[in-house]
């Protein structure tokens, strides 16, 4: 049998009190076989992959449309009341926000209740949660929105609407004449709605494509490097560029909406220069819809607990707000901004334009990973606590579906959004049958009621956007709370906010992924290393600076590095081990070499006996330890740089009469030790199975010495 020796000292086993000490010292250990071929793991994958049974294909169509697993096991008198109820709620709330969440993604309503159709019924078959709520995300809305704008402006679509008129009346004198250079052709071919729905469906295809690659491709790991402190950071600050769009249209304001670097504060500056063209009825609807919806909002979540189901009002305002503005003639009398015509019904389902790809290809990239990112999230979070499990990489495959199939359909970029899905586990919700219910809510408005919107105010759906970004803003009140808990996430949470805020979303999404992942690596590159202590009684040490009354034993220093040891923080490691020590061994030795030299000087000038004893003295002065104990819990890994620090330690400490043992080091560095030939140094160079055992042995090892050199 293999046996793995981690002391690798040549010395024999010493004979009573001395073995004694020495048995801590040893550790012998099998390690397990691993099989390195490369090409035999290779060919099994492969047959893995390629082999076709009819068990397998039952399990992967099974495990592709997870409906086929849980439908036939639905349980009919236990689940459908909730599914149903829930599905009607949600399916209320819905329609309003489906409506006004368009025009922050700069659609027509009418593509915003089409997105929220496609997304239920399309989860429900590809889903592996059973809760949460896909559909419009205010978010990817404003994402989705922003490339919108950019491109109508390519197109052509930012002229006066007068220059506009014109040049749509003379397409058809010049469409079957003139050849198309550039994108402006387009608005010979559509108006600008149809453009922008182009340009949005688009933009959903791509994203819907990534998210079904990084599922095939089992990338799902991508989302790690989105922290919640990130994503809620990322979330709030979008929140400011939601609110700050949809403020012209609570004063009636016609400006045009900026986009790039610093929109939100070019908006504002637009606002207050057009502030005296403020549309009075507007503003007054504005507020009273904000005097109906907050304070029903906090009652709502006051007395949730005790609602079977939370008030619609948000439909409520809806009605009252269309039938007043309806009724009240306020768009011919006062110039109010409308909705509009809402037609009824399915349009033909086109293609993408292809030819737009390559301009939104790039933005589609953090479109898709914020989509999964937050519907990956939003899913484990609610399987964990209702005691199931879902898949990441399917979920990927669902929410990309969710995109790529509606984008034929006319639709937008959608992903799970938390306050639908709160209300709707709330309301009893068992299974994604409540997404059907909630398709079928949405349906009845398309068919039937949509066209009863047509006098509803822009500024009511603002309203609506802006009140449900509540839950966002309420983050700043927990930051006293976070930065007790950690303080670099409560940066993070900072850096990534004021960036989307204050650049764009795309920007402070790539700062906030950058400036956490710098974050870890600083706090590896200058980690906590403290001397640890022996608590009485006991085989523990902790940290001297953290505790009070432990211990020291006499000539042994023990101390821990908290961090992986690679290419960064080696010197760290060697500084931070110097200054705890109090001993830097090469300024010894260089202290030593002078010394030495003096003497030699000395002694060939015959210069004074005195002189000379000092300077022996000096050299063979006591350190006032023997032993130092590393101790490697926390080190995760090595690389060629740590190895390479750790020799050089080993090598300077023991040249001035200083060993250096190493405790508790995990399989993964005592590999790296072997492979670097750590232990080829010398037998010094001692491993041990605990920091216990380490010191045991440097005790024994030292009275060894000391009774050595006595006798």
């Amino acid at each position: 049998m293999a046996e793995f020796n981690d002391v690798h000292s040549g010395t024999e086993m010493p004979e009573g009190d001395d073995a004694k000490c020495s048995f801590h010292n040893r550790m012998f250990l099998e390690p397990q076989e691993k099989k390195r071929s490369v090409k035999a793991l290779v060919v099994k994958q492969a047959k893995k992959s390629c082999s076709c049974t009819p068990a397998k294909v039952k399990d992967y169509v099974f495990s592709f449309f997870p409906v086929l697993q849980w439908l036939p096991k639905y349980k009919l008198r236990e689940y459908l009341l909730g599914d149903i109820m829930s599905g009607v709620i949600v399916g209320v709330l819905l329609v309003p926000q489906s409506i006004a969440y368009s025009l922050l993604a700069g659609q027509e309503p009418i593509y915003g209740l089409y997105t929220s159709f496609f997304a239920s019924i399309i989860y429900f078959i590809f889903g592996t949660s059973r809760h949460i709520s896909v559909g419009i995300f205010g978010v990817l809305c404003l994402m989705v929105g922003q490339v919108v704008d950019r491109e109508l402006q390519r197109a052509g679509y930012d002229l006066e609407p007068d220059a506009l008129s014109v040049l749509t009346d003379t397409a058809a004198y010049v469409n079957t004449t003139i050849s198309p250079v550039n994108q402006t052709s387009q608005e010979l071919l559509c108006d600008k709605s149809c453009y922008a729905i182009t340009v949005g469906a688009t933009i959903t295809f791509i994203a819907g494509v990534y998210q079904v690659a990084m599922g095939f491709f089992q990338v799902g790991f991508v989302s790690v490097y989105l922290s919640d402190s990130l994503l809620s950071g990322f979330v709030t600050g979008a929140s400011f560029t939601i609110l700050t769009s949809q403020a012209k249209y609570l004063l009636g304001l016609d400006i045009p909406r900026s986009s790039g670097i610093g929109s939100v504060i070019a908006t504002w500056i637009n606002i207050f220069r057009n502030i005296h063209k403020t549309n009075i009825c507007d503003l007054i609807t504005s507020f009273l819809c904000f005097l109906v919806l907050i304070p029903t909002k906090e009652l709502n979540e006051h007395f949730k607990s005790r609602l079977k189901a939370p008030i619609p009002v948000e439909l409520v305002v809806i009605v009252a707000a269309t039938l007043a503005s309806h009724f009240g003639k306020l768009r011919e009398t006062y110039g109010s901004s409308v909705a509009g015509h809402i037609p009824t019904g399915f349009l033909p389902p086109s293609p993408p334009d292809w030819n737009l790809i390559p301009n939104v290809a790039l933005d589609a990239i953090p479109i898709a990973i914020i989509g999964f990112a937050i519907t990956v999230s939003l899913s484990e979070m609610f399987a964990k606590k209702h005691g199931y499990s879902v898949k990441a990489n399917q979920e990927m495959y669902a929410i990309g579906f969710c995109n790529i199939i509606p984008s034929f359909f006319h639709c937008f970029t959608t992903s799970a959004a938390l306050a639908k899905t709160l209300v709707k586990e709330s309301t009893g919700c068992r299974t994604q049958m409540s997404g059907v219910v909630t398709g079928l809510v949405i349906l009845l408005v398309l068919l039937v009621i949509a066209p009863l919107f047509y006098s509803l105010q822009k500024c009511v759906l603002a309203v609506i956007t802006i009140v449900n970004l509540r839950g966002a803003l309420r983050k700043f009140k927990d930051l006293p709370k976070m930065w007790y808990l950690s303080r670099v996430d409560t940066v993070i949470w900072i850096v990534t906010m004021a960036a989307s805020a204050l650049t764009s979303t795309e920007i402070g999404l790539l700062v906030g992924v950058c400036f956490s992942m710098l974050c870890v690596i600083f706090r590896t590159q200058r980690p906590e290393a403290p001397l640890l202590g022996w608590v009485a009684d006991s085989e523990t040490y902790e940290s001297l600076s953290a505790y009070k009354n432990l211990q020291t034993k006499p000539g042994i220093v023990v101390f821990r590095f908290e961090a992986p040891l690679y290419y960064i923080n080696k010197e760290c490691f060697k500084s931070t081990l110097y200054k705890q020590t109090g001993v830097n061994p090469v300024g010894v030795k260089t202290a030593k070499k002078k010394v030495a030299k003096r003497m030699l000087r000395e002694k060939e000038v015959d210069s004074g006996v005195n002189e000379t004893s000092i300077s022996m003295d000096f050299v063979s002065e006591p350190l006032g330890f023997h032993t130092i104990v590393i101790d490697c819990c926390a080190v995760q890994f090595l690389d060629t740089a740590g190895i390479c620090t750790l020799k050089e330690v080993c090598r300077d400490y023991r040249e001035i009469d200083v060993q250096v043992l190493l405790a508790q080091c995990n399989p993964s560095v005592r590999s790296s030790l072997i492979r670097g030939e750590f232990f080829k140094e010398g037998e010094d160079h001692l491993l041990f199975h605990s920091v216990h055992q380490a010191v045991d042995f440097a005790l024994g090892s030292q009275g060894r010495s000391g009774n050595s050199a006595s006798k």
